[in-house]
C-alpha cells in the first residue's frame, strides 16, 4: 500500500478506528486528538506499525463490502430470518413501531381476572406488555360504579406520576388524586395513586383509629409490581400493606415476574376473608428481541436468533456481538492500563 493509498484509506476510516490506531501508536495523548491530527500521527508511525494499520483498514473495508452485499428488505418473506443463519439488523428491527389501530377485544384471561374480583382477591401474573393495565382500568370502573374508593400503588414515585397522568386521561383529573412523598393532589378523589409505602402508612394510621383518605369506603387496592414482596429490604412494606388492607376491599396484585404465584395465592387465601384467584398467562403478545449497542453507536442482534432464546442453554451470541464485545473489552482494558 503506497503512502497516498494509505492516506485515502485512513480518511475513510470511522473516527473510532482512527482513535484506536492512534492510541496504539501514540498512547493516551491520542484520545485528545482530532481527526486530522490522528491521521498525521498514524502516518508518522505507520512504517513501524504497518501490519496493525493495514489489518485495521482491511477489516473495515471487508465489513463495508459485506454490508453493501446485503439486499435491501422489500418486506414480507424476503426479510425473514432463515434457521441456522445469524439474524441481521433488518430482521431485528422489522415490525417495530406503532401498529395500525384496530378495535380492542379483551383476552379471555383479562375478563377472567376482572370477573374473579367479584368473588375475591386476584393475582395476575402475565408477561410485560400483555395487558395488565386493562384489568386495572376495568376493575377501577366497576369499583367506581359502586361508589367505592380505589387505590393504585406502585414501588416508585416516577411510576406513580406516570400512572396518575394515564388515569387522569382515562377517568378525568377531577376523579384522580395522587399522594407521594413530593406531592399531595386531590387526596379526596375516588381514585388515588400512591407509592406502596404511603398506603402502608395510611393503613397504620387507620389501625390506630385515624381514618384518612376515604379508607372507610375503600373497595379496591391495586398493587402493581407485586413481585417486590420478595425484596429483602422493601418486601415487608408490601406484606404489611396486604395484612392491614381492610377486609371489605378487594386486592388486585399485578406482576410479570412472580416466582411463586401459587404460594402467594395460598398465603392470601389463608389471611384474607375471601379466596384468592390466580390468573396466569404465559403467551407473550410482544415477543422480546435482544440487541447490543456498542459505545461507538453500532447496533447488532445480541443472539443468532431474532427473538430471545427460550432458555439460557440455547442462547448463542451473534458473531458481530461477539466481535463488538471483544473490541469493547480491549478498549476498556487498554484505557485502564493507560490510566
Amino acid at each position: 500500500m503506497t503512502r497516498d493509498e494509505l492516506e485515502r484509506a485512513l480518511a475513510n476510516l470511522p473516527f473510532r478506528l482512527l482513535r484506536r490506531l492512534g492510541r496504539s501508536i501514540a498512547g493516551p495523548p491520542a484520545l485528545r486528538m482530532g481527526k486530522r491530527r490522528l491521521m498525521h500521527t498514524i502516518m508518522a508511525g505507520a512504517e513501524a506499525n504497518i501490519a496493525r494499520v493495514e489489518a485495521t483498514i482491511r477489516t473495515h473495508q471487508a465489513e463495508q463490502q459485506a454490508l453493501a452485499a446485503v439486499p435491501a428488505s422489500g418486506g414480507g418473506a424476503s426479510s425473514e430470518h432463515k434457521p441456522g443463519k445469524p439474524a441481521d439488523l433488518r430482521a431485528l428491527l422489522e415490525g417495530i413501531g406503532v401498529p395500525e389501530p384496530r378495535p380492542f377485544v379483551p383476552d379471555d384471561w383479562q375478563m377472567e381476572a376482572v370477573e374473579a374480583l367479584e368473588r375475591g382477591d386476584v393475582i395476575v401474573s402475565v408477561p410485560t406488555g400483555s395487558g395488565k393495565t386493562y384489568v386495572a382500568v376495568e376493575a377501577t370502573r366497576r369499583a367506581m360504579h359502586e361508589d367505592r374508593t380505589v387505590v393504585y400503588t406502585s414501588p416508585l414515585k416516577a411510576l406513580s406520576n406516570t400512572k396518575y397522568t394515564e388515569f387522569c386521561k382515562i377517568f378525568g383529573p377531577e376523579f384522580v388524586g395522587i399522594i407521594t412523598g413530593d406531592r399531595r393532589d386531590n387526596p379526596t378523589a375516588p381514585i388515588l395513586i400512591m407509592t406502596t409505602e404511603i398506603l402502608r402508612n395510611l393503613l397504620y394510621d387507620a389501625a390506630g383509629g385515624e381514618i384518612d383518605v376515604r379508607l372507610d369506603t375503600l373497595g379496591l387496592v391495586i398493587i402493581d409490581e407485586s413481585q417486590f414482596l420478595g425484596d429483602s429490604e422493601r418486601g415487608v412494606v408490601w406484606e404489611e400493606t396486604i395484612i392491614f388492607c381492610p377486609s371489605q376491599a378487594r386486592l388486585l396484585l399485578l406482576s410479570a415476574s412472580i416466582g411463586n404465584p401459587h404460594e402467594l395465592a395460598a398465603w392470601l387465601t389463608s389471611i384474607r376473608p375471601t379466596p384468592c384467584h390466580l390468573v396466569r398467562h404465559q403467551h407473550r403478545s410482544v415477543p422480546l428481541r435482544a440487541g447490543y449497542l456498542h459505545p461507538n453507536g453500532k447496533l447488532t442482534p445480541l443472539f443468532r436468533t431474532v427473538t430471545m432464546p427460550p432458555s439460557p442453554s440455547q442462547a448463542v451470541l451473534h458473531p458481530e456481538a461477539k466481535r463488538l464485545f471483544t473490541m469493547f473489552e480491549e478498549d476498556t482494558l487498554y484505557t485502564r492500563r493507560s490510566g
